[in-house]
Order: structure tokens, then C-alpha cells, then sequence
């Protein structure tokens, strides 16, 4: 198995976890502080995700590739000096950050809901209490950035579990002391959940301290065996860190984005076309979010872990490597987000029913099939924009990005006027597609890539794919004449439960019966030979 795919394994297993858990929690999160507590979480953390970030500026992505930079040219010292420079300016842009966020939170607020509003004291509050989190997780990000550089991948992948573990943890058990056992107000309860990413992001810092003095006496033996230093100045280092970093300030934040068009226009836009409303903004942006994030997250996983390499193979001028990184990067894509949004596309009711009930499933369950196939183009935004990163095209990423959220803005209004709440999600599909097609034809017009295997292992994916759909069809059908999964949350459990794991089973025997598995991955997949035999 090669070293970018098992770089990508784990990164994505730890993503895929820490994303699994939090969308997880919204389950109890929800039942404890109901919708005004979700309301007022979800104005919080749009601004919030901005600022993070803004402060950190694109730098712990770009850190990753200065150091596999500068480690492939044997220059360790570099690296090293880089991560010392780096911590020191994501700790001030952090306290930056956290000062305009708190002191900017009662105008945030204001801008969110109006200032005459009677939550706006309450908004502020919650938006001060998470802008703690500023001060601590910039600088831990570089930090998982430089293990990246060396395409250490476990460091980013365990610490981001145990954030995730001790934010919920922190952030369930505070709101269950102040709403069920203290019967506080729920704005009190949902600014300490809010205030959980702080403590979060300190179990980080502690998971990537034990790391580093683990790691550090063979960082060490490295500098003392290198033999040449290009000797950078720290206004050089910064100088080539922002050249890779500047873009990709915008495209850190390029989901709030297009969620904070859906804030300014979709509920006036409904109520303007003379429909009901009905909470639309937090099914799409939030609830369903949360569900499509999980396949998203395969993307994020791959991204991490494919920088360093393609960096590393573009640095050496190894086409023929570089060729085949950026291959298997796509295919590992295709091979597993492509089933993975349609599955959830089929199983949308019953998905959306299991975790949040079945009031209303009809409308809110209709929402989230209309917004899983999104998923595949945010996760192809993500991966090809590390390809561009690798390739020194990051500047394109910003006219990519830009050119998705013009078609947003501009095709919102009209597509919410024609289609209602649905006329968002295709707005944004399009305006993401847009980025994706642009970053493909920049990727395939900047280097020689030949994608016939591409396209023929892609083709396969989608057959297969449909025949896994037919299977998951086939067995809702057939639980259809037993189980009301629209009316009943355990039915539509037990729908959820078979028809994911038969439509997976199936789909993994053909990919494995094909080849297609063995031929994406590089290897045939021995702890699957010991269940399957090949006909």
C-alpha cells in the first residue's frame, strides 16, 4: 500500500470520526436546548468558522507544503525555523481574531437577526463565549500542519478525535448540568457549548505536545545529519509561506460562504414568493449539513494527505509520479464518495428520521436528497484545490471560488423564487460545480495528465453504483410492507441500518469482483481475499 494512500486512510479516519461525532451530538444537543437553542448556536459558529479561518490565514495547509518542500531538498533547519516563525504569528493572529469577534459580537448579532430583536442580547453572548477558541486553535493548527510537512499523518488524525471527543463531552455535560439539573435558561446553556471548542482545542494542544516530544529527538537527528541550508531570512520564509497561503484564506471559508448567502437571502426570498418558510435555512445549512459532511469528509481526508506528496513529486519534476498521485487521488474520490452521496440520496427519508425525528419528513427529508449530491462537489472543491496548492496554482483557486459564489448570488433569489427551499441547494450545486470545473480544466491545462484511467475507473464507479442504488431500492421496498419508516423513528432506524449495509455489502463485492478495488488502491485488499473469492 503506498505512503500517500495509508497517509490518506488514517487522516481520513480521523476526520471521518471527529465529523461523525459532531454530527452525532446534535441528537441530544437538539432535545436539550430545542430550536432556539440551535438558532442561537448556528449564528454563533457562522462568523466564528469565518474568523478561524481568517486568522489563520490559509498558513497550517501552506505550512505542510513549505516544510515537504524544503524536507525533499534536505533542508530540515527550514522546516524547523518555519513552524518556531509560524506558531509565534498564528498566536498574535489569533488574539487578533478573538478581539474583533468579541467586541464585534453585539453588531454580529445585530446584522444576523436585527437589532430590534429581543435574542439580540442573547446572540451576543453566545458569540462572545465561542470566540475563546480563537486564542488557542490557529496556532495548534500549524503545528499539525508541520507533522503533515513530514507526512506524518497521525499526529493531525488523533488529535482532531480528541478534540472532537472533549468539545461534545465538555459541551453535553455542561448543558445537561444547567438545563436538566439546574433548570438555567437555554442562551446560558448553548454559550457554554459554544465555549466547548475552547476546551476542545486545548485537549489538542496537549494530544500534539506529547507528539512533538515524542517525535522530536528524530526531528533532531535530521537536522544534525542534513547538509545544506538555503539559510531564508524569516521575511523570506514569509514571504514564500503567503505566496502559497494568501489564496487559500478564501478557500478555508468557502462553505460559510455560500451558507452565509443562504443566511442574508433564503427566508426573505421564501416569505417573498409567498411560501412557509418552515425553518429552511438551519434543515439545509445545519441539520442536513451535518449528515452530508460525513461522505464530505473522505474528500478532507484525502486532501491532507495528498499535498505533501504531489508537492514533493511537482518539486523533483517526477511527472510520471505526479501523474499517477494525481490519478489515484481522483479515483479514491470517485470510488468512494460517488456511493456514498447517492446511497444517502436514496435513504435520505430514513436518514433524516433517524437522527432528528420525523416531524415534517416529508418537506425536510425531500431537502436533504436534493442536498446529498452537493456533498460530491464539495469534497471535489477540497481535493483539487490541494492539487492546485501542489502544483504552485493556487492563485487560481481564488478565481475558482470566486466564480462559484457569483453564480450563487446571482441564481439564489431566482432559483428559491422558482423551486423554494430547493432552489438553494441547487443554487449552490451550481455555483461549487462551477469551482470544480474550473479548478479540473486548470489542473489539466497546467500539467500533462493523461485521464483515461480516470474516466474508465469513474464509468465503473457509476455503474456499480447504480446497481447498489437498485439493491438499497430493493430492500426498502421490501421493508416497506412491514416498517412505516415516515412515521416511526425505530422503522426508519431499521430501514437505515439494513439498506446502508446491504447497499454497502454489495457494492464492495463488485468493486472487489471487478478489480476495481485492488486497480484503484494500488494492491489487492488482503483482509478482504480471506471473505471474498474472485470468480
Amino acid at each position: 500500500m503506498s505512503k500517500i494512500l495509508k497517509g490518506t486512510m488514517l487522516l481520513t479516519a480521523g476526520t471521518f470520526l471527529s465529523k461523525f461525532l459532531g454530527m452525532i451530538y446534535t441528537v441530544p444537543f437538539e432535545n436539550m436546548v430545542g430550536t432556539e437553542g440551535t438558532d442561537l448556536f448556528s449564528i454563533a459558529y457562522v462568523p466564528y468558522s469565518i474568523l478561524l479561518s481568517l486568522s489563520s490565514m490559509g498558513v497550517p495547509v501552506a505550512v505542510s507544503k513549505f516544510v515537504s518542500k524544503y524536507n525533499s531538498l534536505g533542508d530540515y533547519e527550514t522546516g524547523r525555523r518555519m513552524l518556531k516563525a509560524g506558531m509565534t504569528l498564528m498566536s498574535i493572529s489569533g488574539v487578533i481574531a478573538f478581539l474583533i469577534l468579541f467586541f464585534s459580537a453585539e453588531q454580529v448579532a445585530a446584522w444576523t437577526i436585527g437589532a430590534g430583536s429581543d435574542r439580540l442580547g442573547r446572540a451576543t453572548m453566545v458569540i462572545q463565549m465561542v470566540s475563546f477558541a480563537l486564542l488557542v486553535i490557529p496556532p495548534m493548527s500549524i503545528t499539525r500542519g508541520f507533522f503533515q510537512g513530514h507526512e506524518s499523518m497521525a499526529p493531525t488524525a488523533v488529535s482532531q478525535v480528541v478534540e472532537q471527543i472533549v468539545r461534545i463531552a465538555f459541551l453535553l455535560t455542561s448543558v445537561f448540568i444547567i438545563v436538566q439539573l439546574l433548570g438555567g435558561p437555554t442562551p446560558r446553556a448553548v454559550g457554554f457549548a459554544t465555549f466547548a471548542a475552547f476546551i476542545g482545542g486545548l485537549a489538542s494542544c496537549i494530544v500534539l505536545y506529547i507528539y512533538w516530544r515524542k517525535r522530536k529527538p528524530f526531528l533532531d537527528r535530521q537536522l544534525q545529519e542534513q547538509e545544506y541550508t538555503y539559510g531564508l531570512t524569516n521575511k523570506d520564509m514569509f514571504k514564500e509561506l503567503f505566496a502559497y497561503a494568501g489564496p487559500f484564506i478564501l478557500v478555508g471559508i468557502a462553505t460559510p460562504l455560500y451558507q452565509l448567502v443562504d443566511q442574508f437571502t433564503l427566508e426573505k426570498a421564501i416569505k417573498a414568493s409567498g411560501l412557509e418558510y418552515n425553518n429552511a435555512f438551519s434543515i439545509i445549512n445545519f441539520l442536513s449539513h451535518k449528515l452530508i459532511m460525513i461522505p464530505v469528509t473522505l474528500g478532507l481526508g484525502l486532501s491532507l494527505a495528498l499535498l505533501p506528496a504531489i508537492t514533493q513529486a511537482f518539486t523533483k519534476n517526477e511527472l510520471k509520479r505526479l501523474n499517477y498521485q494525481i490519478n489515484q487521488a481522483l479515483q479514491i474520490v470517485a470510488l468512494l464518495i460517488i456511493p456514498a452521496v447517492v446511497g444517502l440520496s436514496v435513504v435520505a427519508y430514513e436518514a433524516y428520521a433517524t437522527f432528528y425525528g420525523v416531524e415534517e419528513i416529508a418537506y425536510r427529508g425531500d431537502l436533504l436528497r436534493w442536498y446529498a449530491p452537493v456533498g460530491l462537489f464539495l469534497a471535489l472543491y477540497t481535493v483539487t484545490s490541494s492539487i492546485l496548492q501542489g502544483i504552485n496554482k493556487q492563485n487560481f483557486a481564488v478565481i475558482s471560488l470566486g466564480s462559484g459564489i457569483l453564480i450563487k448570488v446571482c441564481l439564489n433569489w431566482w432559483l428559491i423564487q422558482l423551486f423554494g427551499a430547493k432552489g438553494a441547494i441547487i443554487a449552490t450545486g451550481l455555483g461549487v460545480a462551477t469551482a470544480v470545473t474550473l479548478n479540473f480544466w486548470r489542473i489539466f491545462t497546467s500539467i500533462k495528465i493523461v485521464y483515461k484511467p480516470l474516466l474508465k475507473k469513474t464509468l465503473l464507479v457509476l455503474i456499480l453504483t447504480v446497481m447498489m442504488a437498485l439493491a438499497v431500492f430493493l430492500i426498502k421496498w421490501i421493508l416497506g410492507f412491514m416498517l412505516d419508516p415516515q412515521e416511526n423513528r425505530l422503522h426508519a432506524l431499521i430501514v437505515l441500518f439494513f439498506s446502508i449495509g446491504i447497499g454497502g455489502m454489495v457494492y464492495l463485492y463488485l468493486a472487489y469482483q471487478t478489480t476495481l478495488l485492488e486497480r484503484v488502491l494500488g494492491g489487492r485488499v488482503k483482509f478482504l481475499d480471506k471473505f471474498m473469492k474472485r470468480g
